[in-house]
Formats: structure tokens, sequence, C-alpha cells
């Protein structure tokens, strides 16, 4: 009992018996690949970034702030469901590999990055709708939290696409049976874009769904 309770404590480091034991210890505490380490540390810093935006929107909101002109667009609703449509494929990838069924993987991964760049492009036409109305970044606390977090968010996106690249030109250039190689850098694409995703949806919830509803609870707390 002794032992297992202060194990580490009881070790001797320094003796050879003890120190054959450690040199064959990866050194890891959870197994984790450095691939997905790597997406975790990002979503962190991502994630203490985002939420300063989301508190700056909340603080910056005047009480007097107007909502009748705010847009309603299809084209939101597009871009969302496309980001959907990407996890799934994600999803349909990482499932694929941990089977063994390699046939439709890289066809997936084009698809993956099609519907990531067509994405970017919703969201640049969105700009232009909202520029061509007459609301710009100077209009309101609303609009300045809208761009700079969809222009943050497009930044986000841009990154995961530079290492998306990186790694669909390795798996295009594979033969089927050597697709699984690449399993750890699959799975930690797919977590950082289930990420992307999560981190819209809030934005999409709080400042399109319930705006009028979230602007009211802002007023209060002003």
């Amino acid at each position: 009992m002794l032992k297992k309770i202060f194990g580490t404590l009881l070790e001797k480091p320094w003796e050879k018996e003890q120190a054959a034991i450690d040199s064959l210890h990866q050194g890891k505490t959870f197994n984790v690949s450095t691939q997905k380490s790597a997406v975790i540390i990002i979503f962190g810093i991502a994630t203490v970034l985002f939420s300063l935006i989301f508190t700056g929107y909340i603080y910056t909101l005047p009480p007097s702030q107007d909502t009748k002109y705010l847009l309603k667009p299809n084209l939101l609703w597009i871009n969302t469901s496309i980001l959907f449509f990407v996890a799934y494929y994600f999803n349909k990838v990482t499932q694929d590999l941990k089977n063994k069924i390699n046939l439709k993987i890289k066809k997936n991964i084009i698809i993956i990055g099609a519907l990531s760049y067509l994405f970017l492009f919703g969201q640049l036409i969105f700009w232009v709708q909202l520029m061509k109305s007459g609301n710009y970044v100077s209009t309101n606390s609303y609009f300045s939290s809208f761009y700079i977090f969809t222009a943050l968010h497009g930044i986000h996106l841009l990154g995961g696409l530079f290492f998306w690249g990186k790694v669909a030109s390795r798996v295009l250039k594979l033969d089927n049976n050597k697709i699984i190689d690449e399993e750890k850098n699959i799975s930690a694409l797919s977590l950082y874009w289930t990420f992307l995703l999560i981190v819209w949806i809030m934005f999409f919830l709080m400042i399109y769904i319930f705006n009028d509803a979230f602007i009211e609870w802002c007023k209060s707390l002003i």
C-alpha cells in the first residue's frame, strides 16, 4: 500500500535498475499526440481571445443601441450549415481511418477544403452586403464587434486551411493503404475544425439568433 501511495517518492532514479526503467518511459503523462497537444494550446489562446471580444461587446454596448436595422439574411444560415458539413465530413474521415476504410478519405479531404474556402467566400460576400447597406465598423458597437469577430474567425480558419493544405498534399500522394500514417495529423485537424464550429455557434447564437434578447440582457447589466 505504501508503495502505491508513495511510489514516486520511494523510487531511486540514481540506481541502475530504476534508471533503466525510467529510460523506457516516453515522458508522456497523457496519451495525446504532439499534433493534438498543439491544437489544445491553440484552443486555450483562441478561447481567451474570443472571450475578450464577447466581453468587450457586452460592456461597450450603449443602452440606446438600435436594433431595428440588424440584418437577418439567409447567407449566415448557409455559412453556418457549411461549417456543419465540414464537421460531418471530418467525422467521416476520422471514422474511416479508425475502421481502416481508406477508399473515400482522399475525396472527403478535398471536400473539406472546398467547403472551408466556400465558407470564407460566403463571409466576404456578407461583408459586401453589409457595406452596401451602409453598415460599417464605425456604425455602432454591434457591427464593429461583428466585423472584428468574423475577421478573427476567418484568420483562424485560414490558419487551419494552411495545415489542411500540408496534410492534404501528403495524403493525396499516398497509396490508399498508407493513408493510415496520417491519422494523427487528420485527427488533430478534425479537432481544430470542431473548435472553430463551437466558437462560430456561440457567436451565431449570441449576436444573431438571440441578439435582441441578448442586447436587452446587456442593457440590464449596464
